[in-house]
């Protein structure tokens, strides 16, 4: 089936920004304070995953028990934590190619958007200073269901007034990979194919991608 690409939504993290170090750090942080260790490939399970289910799976690694009360209050000082690492982050922190792959949609009037499940995303493109990037940023504060369901980006095509069958998304996750598929829009992995093998086309980063090239591959 072929594409015709109208506008572009992009996950946040592992596409424009890495902020998966940072919550690796905290969630670690967290492991370490309940008394077991957390490791790098634990950290692989947590990845596109809601912050609830998150401290489920790191309470499993660990096999602790905590009171609905408890559970609360460590994913409150886990998002603490996390939040002062980003607090940290700059415009050096944005991966390789993606501005220019913004900047190259911008010059040919292609609108984009963010959807990103991350309640902390406008206060990261604050920091990165993108802010003023998007014509929509859709984030964990506007949605109600997780990816792979496709509302994060159906929101984004909804709010740029283009069908959703006119959208590329690039999606780093799996999960949201099957959220781009969901949603009928033409979907770019980013990252390794064994992984995202499911996407229409995957890319190592958006520094493999141009707009020109995006429009051919969509079209064949």
């Amino acid at each position: 089936m072929t594409h015709i690409i109208k506008a572009c939504i992009f996950d946040l993290d592992g596409v424009i920004v890495d902020t998966a170090k940072y919550h690796f750090l905290a969630w670690r942080r967290l492991a370490d304070e309940l008394g077991f260790s957390f490791t790098e490939q634990d950290n692989e399970r947590l990845k596109g995953v809601s912050r609830v289910r998150s401290l489920e799976i790191l309470l499993e690694i660990g096999d602790l028990t905590l009171s609905p009360e408890e559970q609360e209050a460590a994913a409150a000082r886990k998002n603490r934590w996390y939040v002062e690492y980003i607090d940290q982050m700059d415009r050096s922190e944005i991966l390789p190619g993606a501005e220019e792959f913004l900047n190259e949609l911008n010059d040919h009037g292609i609108p984009f958007a963010l959807g990103s499940a991350s309640k902390n995303a406008p206060r990261i493109l604050r920091r990165i200073g993108l802010e003023n990037a998007f014509a929509a940023v859709i984030d964990g504060t506007k949605v109600s269901k997780a990816k792979p369901d496709p509302e994060v980006f159906l929101l984004g095509a909804a709010e740029m007034g283009i069908p959703a069958e006119n959208c590329a998304v690039f999606e780093d996750a799996e999960a949201g990979v099957e959220a781009g598929l969901r949603a009928g829009m033409y979907t770019v992995g980013v990252g390794e194919p064994e992984v995202l093998g499911k996407a229409h086309r995957v890319i190592p980063g958006l520094a493999a991608v141009t707009w020109e090239d995006l429009v051919q591959k969509a079209q064949q």
